[in-house]
């Protein structure tokens, strides 16, 4: 083997990796961005559903050994976590960002608590359904995890899930306009709290997924609360509030930069992540997608 193909696949290996990340960020991050486009909420706490919604995931994979309903039962109760804590406590602090960031920081930090609680806080990582085991030959370059591929594809599958609903729906149509201007969708008659609730809903959701899809990836950790979040933030400020295309564009770029960063300069991972975000934002300050 030459130093040419032995270097093509170390690169085909970084890009893979960072694809693979972006596919498992845009998923968590769409539904960032759209409860912040929406309900005007910094939920400091969402990514602490997708650290619940791992050990959830790990637990019922331990009990049934079923990969779809680990990830089914990880979304559904991320999902009736984050309409819970809406309707009792975010639902009261409406256009409050101080109370609303220490309230679900306090959710934060009592569902990491109960990570050490009930999981005794070590590291979780879910196995690999037998189906998705393996390696699989890409372009016949390099062999690649087949589940990590499996990640890529259900990525673009949420996507495009998120188009259709969002661009082709009515529920879609009222989301963009609440939006757009929700004095105005009030006006028109539109339940914006039932709306607010739905989609809170909705995004936790998709946190849950991207941590049952993540279990056997990243896994679940204390910690990963913050780690997450942080790349979700990322995401949303460089993609565009509210926009599911930025999201998405936003998330291959931060899962590249974050893969090539580590691999070529692992001390200055921050600075390859961060700094080309700063130069876009000083560029484009509403971001890729967004709206000035």
């Amino acid at each position: 083997m030459t130093a040419t193909s032995i270097e093509l696949q170390q690169w085909a290996f970084r890009i893979l990796d960072g694809l693979t990340l972006g596919g498992l960020l845009f998923v968590l991050a769409s539904g960032f961005t759209l409860a912040l486009g929406v309900m005007k909420i910094v939920n400091i706490a969402y990514g602490a559903f997708y650290l619940l919604a791992s050990y959830i995931a790990w637990d019922i994979f331990q009990r049934t050994g079923s990969f779809p309903l680990a990830v089914a039962g990880a979304a559904a109760v991320a999902a009736l976590v984050g309409l819970t804590v809406q309707q009792t406590v975010l639902r009261r602090l409406y256009l409050q960002p101080l109370p609303q960031i220490l309230v679900t920081m306090g959710v934060a930090l009592i569902v990491s608590e109960l990570g050490v609680i009930f999981w005794g806080g070590y590291p979780r990582v879910m196995g690999e359904p037998s189906w998705l085991s393996g390696a699989t030959s890409v372009f016949g370059i390099v062999f690649y995890p087949t589940y990590r591929l499996f990640i890529v594809g259900a990525a673009v599958a949420v996507g495009l899930c998120l188009w259709v609903l969002l661009e082709r729906t009515r529920l879609g149509g009222l989301v963009r306009a609440c939006v757009d201007d929700e004095e105005m969708a009030r006006g028109m008659g539109v339940n914006v709290s039932r709306l607010y609730a739905g989609v809170f809903a909705f995004s936790s959701l998709l946190a849950g997924l991207a941590g049952g899809l993540g279990a056997p990836f990243l896994g679940a950790y204390q910690g990963a609360e913050f780690d997450v979040l942080l790349y979700a933030l990322v995401i949303v400020v460089l993609g565009g509030l509210g926009s599911i295309a930025g999201a998405a564009v936003a998330s291959v770029v931060v899962g590249i930069l974050d893969s090539v960063g580590k691999s070529l300069f692992p001390d200055l991972s921050y600075f390859t992540l961060f700094a080309p975000m700063i130069l876009i934002l000083l560029v484009r300050p509403s971001g890729l997608w967004g709206r000035a």
